[in-house]
């Protein structure tokens, strides 16, 4: 009798075969699509906010975050460049703006934009070069605040800060500002970023109102790079109306229907990006454009800015 099998008949292994083969061919599709289609496929994710005094123009703000910029990415700084297209009236910016030694780059991605009134706040890449870490830190619960860094930048953080000052952008790391767009004043305050414990809380407790400020009557904007929750609560007894941050990439690699499972810092994973209330404010976390070229990689994260419109208020 042959022992041969009958035609038609699949074995096990034979189903475990087309089983892992079509695994693969999932997780290969799903690396191409994390690695080279999801950061290049980029969102403007836009709201209004009704926070401005009574008979005021709108103002709209372009908040960006989280550049890192290398060498080689044509494709972002492209769609940083026509981001002026949207003529914004006032331009955030929440740091991280290096992926090397690339200030030549990072300038003439932002060139377009800083003709436009801005600030910014800078995150530790603006004054770091990336390291290669292991991928699974990120997943851990405790953040990776106080590294032995040097205590000199190895980036040219001093030279972005001053061509973004000598373009008229005001710096906010521990300090304060005022401007006026549309007619409408701003109060603005900030503080350095808190993932490398530069913020001065302390030392320079953020307020509105004060020295150079508008005082009442003007809008209260808070701004920082990472989004802990000792600095959402320090702009919060200031009196802040709104606080922009970036620092979480949203995640960057989210589960989908379920959403972030970290966000590289104390806030809750359910508010790694976009715009929430906290306290009687609101806050507006960027997943921001880019991420470390050692985790060169988005899944069901979009690289974006937000575009959000102030109106008045009823």
């Amino acid at each position: 009798m042959s022992s041969a099998s009958s035609p038609g008949v699949r074995l096990p292994g034979t189903r475990l075969l087309a089983a892992s083969a079509a695994v693969a061919a999932a997780g290969a599709a799903g690396l191409a699509w994390s690695a080279y289609v999801e950061p290049r496929t980029f969102r403007i994710r836009r709201h209004t906010l009704r926070i401005l005094p009574a008979g005021s123009a709108p103002v709209t703000i372009l908040h960006l975050s989280d550049l890192h910029l290398a060498k080689g990415q044509e494709f972002r700084s492209d769609f940083v460049r026509s981001l002026a297209d949207l003529r914004p009236d006032l331009v955030v910016n929440t740091g991280d703006n290096f992926g090397g030694d690339t200030l030549p780059e990072v300038l003439h991605a932002l060139d377009p934009l800083l003709d436009v009134p801005g600030a910014f706040v800078f995150g530790s890449n603006d004054y770091w070069g990336p390291t290669r870490k292991n991928p699974a830190r990120y997943l851990r619960k405790h953040t990776t605040r106080n590294e032995d860094k040097s205590k000199h930048p190895t980036l040219p953080a001093a030279e972005l800060a001053e061509e973004f000052q000598a373009r008229g952008w005001k710096r906010l790391d521990n300090a304060q500002a005022a401007v006026e767009v549309n007619g409408v004043p701003f109060d603005l305050s900030g503080l350095g970023d808190a993932h490398m414990d530069a913020d001065r809380i302390d030392e320079t407790r953020p307020s509105f109102g004060a020295g150079p400020h508008h005082g009442d009557g003007a809008v209260r904007i808070g701004v920082t790079h990472a989004p802990y929750s000792r600095t959402l609560e320090a702009f919060a007894a200031a009196g802040a109306q709104l606080v922009l941050a970036g620092h979480t990439h949203g995640g960057q690699i989210r589960v989908p229907f379920w959403g972030a499972p970290v966000t590289n810092c104390d806030l809750d994973r359910t508010r790694a990006r976009g715009l929430f209330p906290y306290r009687r404010m609101q806050v507006n976390v960027s997943a921001g454009l880019g991420y470390s070229p050692y985790s060169p990689v988005r899944f069901a994260c979009l690289p974006e800015v937000s575009l959000l419109r102030l109106v008045p208020q009823r």
